[in-house]
């Protein structure tokens, strides 16, 4: 069976170089079209290989403003912007993550969670949303929100347990954009908006393959929640300093490194991945997903060996990790910034282990980010205003 979703920036620069053409007028109008059974024609499907940063916004804005105006392109622009604009306002509210996974601890389980899950509802086309999730670990944005939707209002399950459904199978699947994404259908994002499923809706960017007709329930409330915890400002990166042994440390947020080399003062003697996609759910995450990170990251050392040293461990676990730094005599290790979520809470337990040793580990954050996050303060439709400068300073 061909593997849909290959894990190489290879794979990625093709994908980007045949959806260029069609990331203006045709995206625009089109791009709420769920068609697996045509493979999905009418969006990048880009999706995994931006979330790991095989593929980098900049370099995707970068494309599409090659070819077209931000006037033509604004749509799909803006659904990349989407990305960071998640992770920037969960970044200043990690409070929000927090609260999500201690939810999630707290469910017990639930035969119909088991039941939707697998696909055996009364819902045809929910169904078949859940096994192509399963079967191919994506969906396509519209599907993800009449799923999320018909999951909360019309099935009446707890949020977190969908949120935590899609992270355990997503290629894509990312902390900020999950968990707020499904906060957001919920009700809980914006407070007193949320998002109902129709039947008409559904039949008509189907075209025809699903009409759950009566099935839905299309007069929920939102769902009640606290207010948003107050912001933060950004999380400190730290200080690469000069003089030490330096070693360089990937993780699955972010796998195109060669940024770290402008920060860095001499070049780096060794390099090593640690992954953590297990960690995204207290239950068992699929074996797709893991595969996908360990391979993309094996991708990303290959390409940058020599550049970035002698290639080390792609590994999971936090020791080996603490024993090939002792191995490599390194007195420093830097590493690409790791947003809220389970890449960051490794690094924080890795820098705990090497900082008793006298070795600091020191995450750059790009510029992409930097410049955009802080923008993240409200909602989308704020952030939207800063969009044309943003893509002006990067493409």
């Amino acid at each position: 069976m061909t593997d849909p979703f290959p894990p190489t920036r290879l794979e990625a620069l093709a994908r980007l170089s045949d959806f260029a053409p069609k990331s203006g007028r045709d995206y625009a109008a089109k791009r709420n079209y769920d068609l697996p059974d045509q493979g999905h024609p009418h969006v990048s499907r880009l999706s995994p290989y931006l979330r790991h940063r095989l593929l980098t916004e900049e370099e995707v804005i970068q494309a599409i403003l090659g070819r077209y105006s931000l006037g033509t392109a604004e749509k799909f622009v803006q659904e990349v912007c989407w990305r960071t604009y998640w992770k920037g306002w969960l970044e200043l509210r990690p409070g929000v993550w927090a609260d999500y996974a201690n939810s999630l601890n707290a469910l017990q389980v639930d035969p119909q969670v088991a039941a939707a899950e697998t696909g055996e509802t009364d819902i045809d086309a929910f169904n078949a949303w859940a096994r192509e999730l399963v079967e191919t670990g994506y969906l396509h944005n519209h599907a993800r929100m009449w799923f999320a939707s018909i999951w909360i209002f019309t099935l009446g399950l707890p949020w977190q347990a969908g949120a935590d459904f899609f992270m355990r199978h997503l290629l894509d699947g990312d902390p900020a954009s999950n968990t707020l994404s499904w906060r957001w259908v919920a009700g809980l994002q914006t407070h007193g908006k949320h998002y109902i499923a129709r039947s008409s809706n559904i039949s008509k960017y189907t075209e025809g393959r699903h009409n759950p007709e009566w099935r839905l329930n299309t007069q929920a409330d939102p769902l009640s929640g606290p207010p948003h915890p107050e912001r933060r400002p950004l999380r400190d990166v730290g200080e690469v300093k000069a003089g030490l042994r330096t070693g360089v440390l990937l993780h699955e947020d972010d796998l195109s490194p060669g940024y770290l080399l402008d920060v860095l003062p001499t070049a780096p003697v060794a390099c090593a991945a640690l992954l953590s996609p297990s960690r995204r759910s207290p239950r068992t995450v699929s074996e797709k997903v893991i595969a996908f990170v360990d391979a993309a990251a094996k991708d990303a050392l290959e390409r940058w060996q020599g550049r970035l040293g002698t290639r080390g461990p792609v590994t999971h676990s936090v020791g080996e990790i603490v024993e090939w730094v002792k191995s490599e005599g390194l007195e420093q290790v830097v590493a690409p910034f790791a947003p809220v979520g389970p890449a960051a809470s490794t690094l924080r337990s890795l820098r705990k282990r090497l900082g008793a040793d006298g070795i600091s580990l020191v995450e750059c954050r790009r510029a992409w980010d930097s410049a955009a996050w802080p923008h993240a303060t409200h909602g989308f439709f704020r952030f939207k205003k800063a969009i044309p400068e943003l893509v002006a300073d990067f493409a």
